[in-house]
């Protein structure tokens, strides 16, 4: 089964001998991956949508898999049963509907005996992140990489054990760069990645390079807005350009 690099990644993250849900699972290529190199020993494709879920179903078929590998139709974690799987997947989606699936699925109960959220969002990271926080799961892992002109974030998260090493206090505290003379606040880190900002890569770089590009196209606009509303806006995206880049300027560039 060839995955593409983020999927990989995310397979990574699936602990060895999981059983896990992997929600979004289109033609299931990340649970039949799973499967066949040994990392699970059972999977759920779960799928809302009728043609992915055919196409899944005729994946799992093709590959002999079907006693280990349950496809589902379902609206996100509705084709768990409670304490089903130790590990869920959500990969190829907006951070925002990613803590959506979850807040559902939480309230249901459908999160229970879970030890591993590995989690791809396409966009929004800062919003899950901040699900993450407020619903007890604490960043183990954070990857970032770019493929086929795109850049993807993959956020592992575990259950939060407060006050100790795996806690989000001791996670998001202030960071000190450049001998103390820029600091990332918790904003900044719940935005940036705690863990990325920790250990930079080129695709990190080229991310938040775009980000700056971005802001400054909107700065712009407003420069030629004679609204009053648009001054207070320029003041705030030129903080915010302002902070990116020095964040930028203290870290590493040379890391692959």
């Amino acid at each position: 089964m060839k995955l593409s690099n983020r999927l990989r990644l995310v397979l990574d993250k699936i602990p060895t001998g999981s059983k896990f849900a992997d929600i979004g699972s289109d033609h299931a290529l990340l649970p039949i991956a799973a499967i066949e190199t040994g990392k699970a020993v059972f999977a759920i494709a779960g799928e809302v949508n009728p043609g992915p879920f055919d196409a899944a179903c005729k994946a799992v078929a093709a590959a002999g898999q079907g006693k280990v590998i349950s496809v589902r139709r379902g609206d996100g974690l509705e084709v768990l049963e409670p304490g089903e799987v130790d590990c869920i997947t959500i990969a190829g989606m907006g951070g925002s509907l990613i803590a959506s699936i979850l807040n559902r699925g939480q309230v249901k109960g459908k999160l229970q005996g879970v030890s591993v959220l590995a989690l791809q969002p396409n966009v929004g990271e800062d919003i899950l992140r901040r699900w993450l926080i407020d619903n007890g799961w604490v960043l183990i892992a954070e990857n970032i990489l770019e493929e086929d002109g795109k850049i993807y974030e993959v956020l592992t998260a575990v259950p939060e054990v407060k006050g100790s090493e795996l806690s989000n206090e001791n996670l998001y505290k202030e960071l000190l760069l450049d001998d103390g003379k820029v600091k990332c606040g918790r904003d900044m880190l719940v935005q940036m990645g705690p863990w990325l900002l920790k250990s930079p890569n080129a695709a990190f770089h080229s991310k938040w390079r775009g980000e700056i590009s971005k802001l400054e196209t909107i700065l712009a606009s407003l420069l030629r807005s004679e609204l009053e509303s648009a001054e207070e806006k320029r003041i705030t995206i030129q903080a915010r350009i302002q902070e990116i880049t020095e964040v930028l300027q203290c870290l590493p560039k040379d890391k692959p």
